[in-house]
């Protein structure tokens, strides 16, 4: 069993660095946490409501809640039952397993303060057909990334959108 002393120094070891645009980047080396899965990873929120404490125990104070099911976080750390999140502002904390589906959500550049739109298209191509304009910090699906490219539904409308805009994957990341 880990303590939180060690927790944190794993935590240290293995954050991931974040791009020039705000996009997490995994290290090259594969590491695996107490459940056997990757770390870091992305994850969702299972609920509407999640308590996210200051450490892995519900003996810790809750640090703030989030309100929306389906948001993103990166698992940064896993001591016992209980995941070291970080949201897509670099908020860090505690949050309890089964509060945590695998299903891969993302937002749409939310490092973005603009009303800047991105593009949708109906195929991995920026000379494909647009199928929508999306407006940053929007929430959406991750069906699968090849790289540069991932197929993604937002608002009931499925299309492509360039891997790099999107905070839920990491850069060059595939996935089916």
């Amino acid at each position: 069993m880990h303590t939180l002393a060690t927790a944190l120094t794993l935590v240290a070891l293995i954050a991931a660095p974040v791009s020039a645009a705000g996009q997490p980047e995994r290290k090259a080396a594969v590491k695996l946490g107490a459940s056997g899965l990757q770390l870091p990873r992305f994850v969702s929120l299972k609920s509407n409501r999640v308590n996210v404490r200051k450490g892995p125990s519900t003996e810790h104070a809750v640090a703030w809640v989030f309100s929306r099911a389906g948001l993103p976080v990166e698992v940064m750390a896993e001591v016992e039952n209980w995941r070291q999140i970080r949201d897509s502002e670099g908020s860090e904390g505690w949050v309890f397993h089964a509060l945590l589906s695998g299903r891969r959500t993302a937002l749409v550049m939310p490092w973005v303060d603009t009303r800047e739109t991105i593009t949708l298209y109906d195929d991995p191509s920026a000379s494909a057909r647009t199928v929508a304009r999306l407006e940053p910090g929007v929430l959406g699906s991750v069906h699968e990334c090849g790289g540069e490219w991932c197929s993604f539904t937002a608002g009931g409308i499925t299309g492509w959108i360039e891997q790099q805009r999107l905070w839920g994957v990491y850069r060059d990341e595939k996935m089916k």
